[in-house]
């Protein structure tokens, strides 16, 4: 490069370099790609293009240049920051983070670096559970955690494959109302029944009671349970599953129990869930949470049906 050339990208350089403390990147960029021109292997002018397309969110051009400084400096911390940058509004918090690390290593006094690589392991973290989260709520895999109850249904009815049609029922109706909640916030109080399909009259009988006023009061709770035991007796029902969130109700308050029948699952609101058949009774508590905004139930909890059951018994003992 001759010598008015170098003068030339000089001031092309420094014209770009007003035009961007001036906040127009669009002119500076230009006049920077005017200077590469002239000078295509001075990487601090790559360098000034990248933050000239960073500001103009063309990042795909921007971390080109962050990378085209490197080649041409590889030494030189400029270009990781570049693309550290470009990376984390792309929002690559991960790859973000190796490039600062990389640019703090030709760079350790750097308090800019230093700053960065603090941020960005915070937002890399928050990303990664963000991601996890939304994974938990939508794969929904309940199956695994009635592992109790599938051995009991096995020994109880274990002649026969029905147990296998009852825990499977089970599983989508929880399934079901853990969707609900993840979704809504809310699930409906309701009592699910495994129907016969031979001897239903599923004109007259639906698979699902709402039970909306069950809670209100002892009386209320009674009329909700002999109606509940009735009909699962006319509709030749196999088995009920019990789906409430814990806020509406107001009687039987089971988390206030003490002694044997104390507490121990916190405050949160979250679903009572009570298994139902003629040998078979369960009952699950599953929590509710709240984390970066998002609604998610915990692990459901198994309690003891003696000391917290919802409803008596629906079927009478075979």
């Amino acid at each position: 490069m001759g010598e008015s050339d170098a003068k030339a990208e000089t001031s092309l350089k420094d014209q770009g370099n007003e035009f961007f403390k001036a906040g127009n990147y669009l002119k500076a960029a230009a006049l920077y790609t005017q200077a590469i021109k002239k000078d295509p292997s001075n990487a601090t002018l790559y360098s000034n293009r990248a933050a000239a397309f960073l500001h103009l969110v063309k990042l795909s051009k921007a971390l080109a240049d962050a990378e085209m400084t490197i080649n041409l400096k590889p030494e030189w911390e400029k270009g990781y920051f570049r693309k550290g940058c470009i990376l984390e509004a792309m929002e690559r918090y991960e790859d973000a983070l190796a490039a600062f690390r990389i640019a703090s290593k030709y760079n350790p006094q750097s308090s800019e670096v230093s700053k960065k690589i603090k941020t960005l392991t915070q937002l890399a973290k928050d990303k990664k559970r963000t991601e996890e989260l939304e994974n938990m709520r939508t794969n929904i895999d309940m199956a695994k955690h009635f592992d109790a109850l599938k051995s009991e249904l096995s020994e109880k009815y274990g002649a026969e494959d029905g147990w296998k049609e009852f825990f499977s029922f089970h599983v989508e109706t929880v399934e079901g109302a853990v969707k609900s909640w993840h979704e809504t916030s809310k699930v409906d109080p309701r009592v699910y029944f495994l129907l016969n399909k031979e001897k239903t009259d599923t004109e007259k009988y639906a698979p699902a009671v709402n039970i909306d006023k069950a809670f209100e009061s002892p009386h209320t709770h009674s009329n909700c349970f002999a109606f509940l035991r009735q009909y699962a007796e006319d509709s030749f029902a196999q088995a009920a599953c019990l789906v409430t969130p814990k806020s509406i109700i107001s009687y039987p308050q089971v988390w206030k129990g003490q002694g044997s029948r104390k507490w121990k699952h916190g405050q949160n609101d979250g679903i009572f869930v009570q298994f139902e058949s003629p040998l078979v009774r369960k009952l699950w508590f599953i929590p509710s949470s709240t984390e970066k905004g998002k609604t998610l139930c915990r692990d459901p909890v198994p309690l003891d049906i003696s000391a917290h059951e919802i409803l008596p018994r629906v079927f009478k003992q075979e």
